[in-house]
């Protein structure tokens, strides 16, 4: 989170904060006491599952209850769609049209506003959350995913980051002038279905600084889920033969059967796993302590990236004061027991873990609007007050560099990193490079995201050329590069050639990533679609 200044004007209507999660999605709204109230679905529940069914003729059938998505064609069946964000080579072909991440994920947006439509109105404003750990493609894609949806997406922000909202608020904290301005650090563990953060933020009742961050996009409650399935299976196929992974709905029904598995051993040392395929049924009970044995090393990695980012703030464990847990994987209780042998206390309980994102965002979006607006007749004056007085700043959770040519080997190609991940934002450098040519006819700069030198490993998100170079131009001359990523989340890049003083500019912005007419061609397709 950062004070944004305006990004996007706020429309008329209900703001709203989204969490757009794995598993789960949910919407939350302030209402008029300043408290941060999750809308629930129509079904009655306060989280809608984050699974698309495809249906025939336009119908979708988003969050369907289990006994209702078991009988529906694995096929037609979408689920984890959030780990494909920003991934240009996935696509879903059905019905002679071909689905992206960005539309999939755009019916979930537009199942959970309908849903609060019925109940709070119209909503226009929306801020959605991310993992910290999302790069710029899967931060652009969830964006569009919004505007799809139609959506008036005013901000993006970080999952943890919103948390840290809600556990302010929870405290009674958030805003208040009143209070002492002692600053605490705490450390948000954020384990949902499909990813995995960890971030440390300084705070008092009116600042909040992100001082670090780490995570792994591909690491969450699926996995645990998917370590039974396995074990599960492996047991079935020697006993019949038989292995319900090859099966698509047989594996669903079973991923099914064994997430209920999970969260019986949340709160019991033993479950009973029992599955029949093909005519054959075998039932096996599952100790706790098994359970966590076949997933000690993704407990593992968590505890690996939570150590990395604590010594990475320079944040020794005397020094939390509190370890706030988000995302509904943190119930398993070897989570918590790892946290409190690693720093040496118990987490808080004070958020609802699956619930805090959302309620965060929330609180996000009417600071924005608030800041924006004056948000007069949105909340009370009291409230107004509070909300103003919140500031932020943030840090960036990948690093920034561009391609240069290899000094020992011309021909191979290394990211050189300019920009640090988790420095401070703003944030500029200014660097100087040669050519390596004589008399180029332009020279090409390919702006990538990552932390390796290896460029096929970093993620690129842009580039520049520079013309109108001087003639004679030879190898070795200097070439200038001003590199900045600003607190409103944007790059900013510019080249100077200096024996000509030829120079270029761009700048890269969570514009969504696509023109006008392909949004207007999304928005015309996701329209297709009768969400139920």
């Amino acid at each position: 989170m950062s004070d944004l200044g305006k990004r996007y004007e706020f429309a008329e209507g209900n703001t709203v904060g989204i969490d757009l999660g794995t598993s789960c999605s949910a919407l939350a709204h302030l209402d008029e006491d300043g408290v941060p109230v999750i809308v629930e679905s129509a079904a009655g529940n306060l989280v809608t599952p984050s699974i698309v069914v495809l249906g025939n003729e336009g119908r979708v059938l988003v969050g369907p209850p289990s006994d209702r998505l078991l009988k529906e064609d694995p096929d037609r069946v979408v689920i984890a769609i959030k780990r494909e964000m920003g991934n240009p080579n996935f696509v879903i072909e059905f019905e002679n049209r071909r689905l992206t991440p960005e539309l999939i994920s755009s019916l979930i947006l537009t199942k959970v506003r309908q849903d609060a439509e019925a109940q709070i109105g119209p909503v226009a404003n929306a801020v959605i959350t991310v993992p910290y750990y999302f790069n710029n493609p899967c931060r652009e894609a969830t964006q569009n995913a919004g505007q799809i949806a139609g959506l008036n997406v005013v901000d993006i922000i970080n999952e943890p980051t919103a948390a840290t909202l809600a556990y302010v608020w929870e405290r009674g904290e958030l805003g208040r002038t009143d209070l002492p301005d002692a600053e605490k650090t705490i450390l948000v563990y954020d384990l949902g279905g499909g990813t995995f953060d960890v971030t440390i933020v300084k705070h008092t009742p009116t600042r909040f600084d992100v001082i670090a961050t780490d995570g792994d996009t591909r690491l969450g409650g699926l996995d645990w889920t998917r370590r039974i399935a396995d074990h599960f299976s492996e047991q079935f196929q020697e006993r019949f033969g038989l292995d319900p992974r090859e099966d698509a709905a047989a594996l669903l029904a079973l991923m099914h059967v064994c997430e209920d598995v999970k969260r019986e051993l949340s709160i019991s040392l033993v479950a009973d796993v029992k599955f029949e395929h093909r005519g054959q049924s075998l039932s096996v009970k599952m100790t706790r302590y098994e359970f966590e044995g076949m997933t000690a090393d993704l407990l593992q990695r968590t505890r690996d990236t939570t150590e990395f980012v604590m010594d990475n703030a320079a944040v020794p464990v005397g020094q939390l004061d509190e370890i706030v847990l988000v995302g509904g994987s943190t119930c398993m209780p070897a989570v918590e027991k790892m946290l409190e042998e690693l720093a040496e206390r118990k987490p808080s309980h004070i958020l609802n873990p699956q619930l805090a994102v959302a309620q965060g965002a929330a609180i996000h979006a009417a600071i924005l609007e608030v800041k924006q607006t004056g948000g007069k007749g949105r909340v009370a004056e009291a409230i107004l007050r509070r909300l103003q007085a919140v500031t932020a700043s943030d840090v960036n959770s990948h690093s920034l560099g561009v391609e240069i040519t290899d000094p020992h080997d011309p021909k191979i190609k290394r990211n050189h990193i300019m920009i640090p991940r988790n420095s401070k934002l703003p944030h500029g450098i200014k660097q100087r490079f040669v050519t390596t040519l004589d008399n180029p006819n332009s020279i090409h700069i390919r702006l990538l995201e990552g932390e390796s030198s290896e460029v096929d490993a970093c993620t690129f998100i842009g580039d520049l050329r520079l013309t109108n170079l001087p003639d004679n131009l030879t190898k070795g001359s200097p070439i200038e590069v001003t590199y900045s990523y600003t607190e409103r989340g944007h790059i900013e890049v510019n080249v100077r050639e200096l024996a000509g003083k030829s120079e270029g500019s761009v700048e890269i912005a969570w514009n969504g990533g696509m023109d006008l007419a392909a949004k207007e061609s999304f928005r015309a397709l996701a329209s297709a679609y009768r969400v139920e």
